[in-house]
């Protein structure tokens, strides 16, 4: 397919335009017009485009692109190498952050339900943006040892965290990555528990103080499904070779 044509179908399905974010979402980087070959990655790191140049892609699709508010606007270092391996090879890059966590079936939300066995969920009301954190009730109660037993089995990486609550847990909401900020929220609106992929200092004494049980399972772990899930649409809608390379991450 052509370039000009995977950017549309992609900002269309992912409804782009509709989310504000701190990253351009769409193309980052321009590369060749026709695209038979696909790459997908969590992050668009210098391994993960090594690989992707090794494999002849004509297109990198990543939920961790570049261009971040914020983030120093010279091409130098690190940066200046990404960005150059993609040029001289002509290889376009593709980005979608907040829109990817959201997708109500592609999403990384709504993928690590299914990982997990779980129904999709429904999106926690006053959250933005809608879908960001979604919750569920589990078809039996769990202790917060068995949940993140079942998360580690699941995602075959030993949780980063686990605050424990003593009652057992029913109603879960979650937030792939970077969510534990959101923890209050989800508090407010009755949860058992909560599961995100980052912890920070203040989320141990937020959880405890409100009765919450709280797993931090990776921010790289947690996201991995989304954009292989996106990838694997592109492939039998458009008939493109797909090639997901998972760079490990213990984060």
């Amino acid at each position: 397919m052509q370039r000009y044509q995977l950017q549309q179908y992609l900002a269309e399905l992912l409804q782009v335009e509709t989310i504000k974010d701190y990253c351009p979402n769409g193309l980052q980087v321009e590369g060749r017009a026709e695209i038979n070959t696909l790459v997908t990655g969590v992050t668009a790191n210098q391994a993960l485009l090594d690989q992707a140049l090794a494999l002849n892609a004509d297109a990198v699709l990543v939920h961790h692109g570049y261009f971040w508010k914020n983030e120093p606007e010279v091409i130098t270092g690190m940066k200046k190498r990404r960005l150059q391996s993609l040029l001289q090879a002509d290889v376009n890059l593709f980005a979608y952050h907040l829109p990817l966590d959201v997708h109500a079936t592609l999403g990384n939300n709504a993928q690590l339900a299914r990982v997990l066995g779980w129904p999709d969920g429904y999106q926690v009301s006053g959250i933005s943006p809608a879908g960001v954190v979604m919750g569920c009730d589990l078809s039996a109660p769990l202790s917060s040892v068995a949940l993140a037993e079942h998360l580690s089995e699941a995602l075959q990486r030993p949780v980063t965290a686990c605050i424990e609550r003593a009652a057992p847990i029913q109603r879960v909401a979650w937030c792939t990555g970077g969510g534990q900020g959101f923890i209050d929220a989800v508090a407010a609106a009755g949860f058992d528990a909560f599961i995100s992929g980052e912890i920070s200092e203040q989320t141990t004494h937020s959880a405890r103080e409100q009765g919450l049980a709280y797993i931090a399972a990776g921010h790289h772990a947690t996201e991995r499904y989304g954009v292989q899930a996106l990838g694997k649409h592109l492939a039998a809608q458009f008939g493109l070779r797909h090639h997901f390379i998972d760079i490990d991450n213990p984060a």
